[in-house]
């Protein structure tokens, strides 16, 4: 069942094209991440959904509901978070849940089990100024998820945190994820991205470029990494290598993405050549990776 579609969803400021002509699915059960670097329209995607910013073009359903109307009922069974948790600074963090529960129109009585589940029963009632940033972007999600809502959407959880911090958010991602809840979040943080989401779009330039499985996007092509005495003479053979889609140094070596899994054929071009390689190792295809070779200048269009 999609909980979150949108076809060709465009917004315009004047000349610029902020999101352009989007169009993805969103799966109920789904952990789906929204991936983009900055500027590529991630945000200004999210405020749309949430009814912020008005589109210029295309459109979205959400629980296969569209027109305002609609839409406006829809959005009652969102919660979301923004980048910037909004709170009261001198309140409680408890008292900070109320007024959120009080807008949401949801009873108190859920407020200790969202505390529960993000971890701040024990300081909630310490005011939110004396918070950790990873504690307040805890008491976000707690906010976000009063009332038990089937989809929510995150934009940046996990932004300015400390590893341990992060290890947290994700915790409560997956958590209410395993509640049956469906959760549409944006990063730039893709080792995060790789351990919590099961299927990503990945944005340039306001387009979406990869949608997928993240497995998916991940299996196939293969990355190895290769170093010779001669450096220069390598990047120019990798540059001129067919099934070579893109290349980066790491140190000494060379990360080469091919289009296929055949290492051996590299190390052969490299001799027939005249440079014979010290080292050549096969190594295991990341999100990261995907996400270079489909944001790089050049790189293709939607897969």
């Amino acid at each position: 069942m999609a909980i979150l579609e949108t076809l060709d969803l465009t917004k315009k400021y004047g000349r610029l094209t902020a999101v352009d002509s989007v169009s993805l699915v969103v799966e109920k059960g789904q952990v789906f991440g929204f991936l983009g670097p900055n500027g590529s329209g991630k945000t200004t995607t999210i405020g749309m959904l949430l009814g912020i910013i008005t589109p210029t073009g295309g459109g979205f359903r959400l629980f296969g509901r569209d027109g305002t109307e609609e839409l406006h009922a829809a959005r009652r069974r969102i919660g979301a978070t923004l980048e910037t948790p909004n709170f009261y600074p001198y309140l409680s963090g408890r008292d900070n849940l109320r007024i959120a529960a009080q807008v949401k129109g949801v009873e108190e009585h859920r407020i200790p089990e969202a505390l529960e589940i993000v971890g701040l029963a024990g300081r909630q009632s310490d005011a939110f100024r004396k918070y950790s940033l990873g504690m307040k972007q805890r008491l976000a999600l707690a906010a976000t998820m009063l009332g038990d809502p089937d989809l929510i959407i995150l934009d940046e959880p996990a932004n300015g945190l400390d590893p341990e911090g992060m290890r947290e958010v994700r915790e409560i991602i997956l958590a209410l994820a395993s509640r049956g809840a469906t959760i549409f979040l944006s990063s730039h943080l893709l080792w995060e991205v790789e351990r919590t989401c099961t299927h990503v779009a990945i944005l340039r330039s306001g387009r979406v470029v990869r949608q997928s499985a993240v497995g998916d996007l991940v299996a196939g092509a293969t990355v190895v990494s290769v170093a010779a005495d001669d450096g220069e003479a390598l990047r120019l053979i990798v540059a001129e290598y067919p099934p070579a889609t893109g290349h980066e140094e790491r140190g000494d070596r060379l990360i080469v993405h091919l289009a296929d899994d055949d290492a051996a054929a590299l190390n052969r071009f490299a001799h027939d050549r005249g440079v014979t390689l010290s080292h050549l190792a096969v190594e295991k295809r990341t999100l990261e990776d995907v996400f270079i070779e489909a944001t790089a200048p050049g790189a293709g269009g939607a897969t």
